[in-house]
């Protein structure tokens, strides 16, 4: 018989993933914030939303890919530098100061934001294209690990403002993200122990499973203005969460 606690973890994973498999982004963020309200430090937390990635971000990527949503060549040098910066930011996730990766996240986002807005109310990418593909990827598996999630805000939100299609955008950085979570879990393993946390995996892991293959379909069917629009909006409120976050601090 499903227990409360499992039933709840697998909900949670089903919806997490669905809004991150769509929009390539927030299944860290809403997973994450979970388990830190049940009490769960941020590195266990961390741990097990990527332990659950694993698998979710496997066949949300392959999803994507069945429909056509990845640029390859994107890939190639995006899915390297993620995993670049994802194993250093696991290695030294208790090291930093909470609060200035906080005020950065939230300025950054910010002007994502904007930048996606200004495309959407003008169909021009904005004036960031000199940002190249290698430094995103590494800033974003940086970002990702030392927060429980990260990835798909940060690197999304700057490839779409930079001109890349939205569909494209999010297909390519959720393929990259399999090889990000993996390598990011593999770091913690070496130093945590997940034993404790193997029913919030599993339900996690489940409900994920359950939704990862409606992703690709999603960004394939929904009109770019309003993937736009929706990656915009998740972005903001992202931010917005951040700040609020530093104003409870």
């Amino acid at each position: 018989m499903l227990s409360y606690d499992f039933g709840f973890y697998l909900v949670l994973g089903f919806v997490a993933q669905l809004i991150d498999g769509a929009l390539g982004m927030a299944y860290g963020l809403i997973a994450t914030s979970a388990l830190l309200a049940s009490g769960a430090s941020p590195a266990i937390a961390s741990a097990s939303v990527h332990a659950a990635e694993c698998v979710t971000s496997g066949l949300a990527g392959a999803s994507h890919a069945w429909n056509r949503n990845v640029a390859w060549d994107l890939v190639k040098w995006l899915a390297p530098a993620g995993v670049a910066g994802g194993i250093v930011g696991a290695f030294i996730l208790t090291e930093l100061p909470e609060n200035a990766v906080k005020v950065f996240v939230v300025v950054y986002l910010a002007g994502m934001t904007l930048l996606i807005a200004r495309r959407i109310l003008t169909g021009n990418a904005g004036e960031i294209g000199f940002i190249g593909i290698v430094p995103i990827g590494v800033a974003g598996g940086f970002l990702d690990a030392i927060g429980g999630g990260g990835w798909g805000p940060m690197v999304n939100s700057t490839l779409i403002a930079r001109g890349e299609s939205a569909r494209h955008s999010i297909g390519s950085v959720s393929v990259c993200e399999f090889f990000v979570t993996m390598a990011i879990s593999v770091t913690f393993l070496f130093s945590l122990d997940l034993s404790r946390y193997g029913t919030v995996v599993l339900g996690l892991i489940i409900g994920g499973a359950l939704a990862a293959p409606l992703a690709g379909w999603f960004s394939r069917v929904l009109p770019q203005p309003v993937l736009m629009s929706m990656v915009a909006l998740i972005v903001g409120g992202l931010a917005l969460y951040n700040f609020i976050q530093l104003g409870s601090a």
